[in-house]
């Protein structure tokens, strides 16, 4: 008989805690983030991305442009992370 009781008990404080689970989870209020109203921040435009661009549209004439050669020159060092030279003084020669 000892058993039944205690059976009956766990049954109770299972149940009596379920029902606190459902209470909790009805009264909860559901707290949404709102959309941010104001736009999110541009970054700034990078002059050689603009030029890549450019180049790009001209297609197969880019080869053969100048500027077009040193935008991708320095895209190249840029990608490699290399540093240009520092230029040579002239009357060193």
């Amino acid at each position: 008989m000892e058993g039944k009781v205690l059976a009956r008990i766990a049954a109770i404080v299972f149940i009596a805690v379920a029902i606190t689970a459902t209470v909790i989870e009805m009264t909860h209020e559901d707290i949404s983030v709102p959309a941010p109203s104001t736009p999110s921040l541009q970054p700034p435009t990078d002059p050689l991305r603009e030029g890549q661009r450019r180049c790009q549209r001209m297609g197969e004439a880019a080869a053969s442009d100048a500027d077009c050669l040193a935008i991708w020159a320095e895209t190249r060092d840029r990608f490699l992370g290399w540093t240009p030279a520092p230029a040579a003084p002239n009357g060193g020669q």
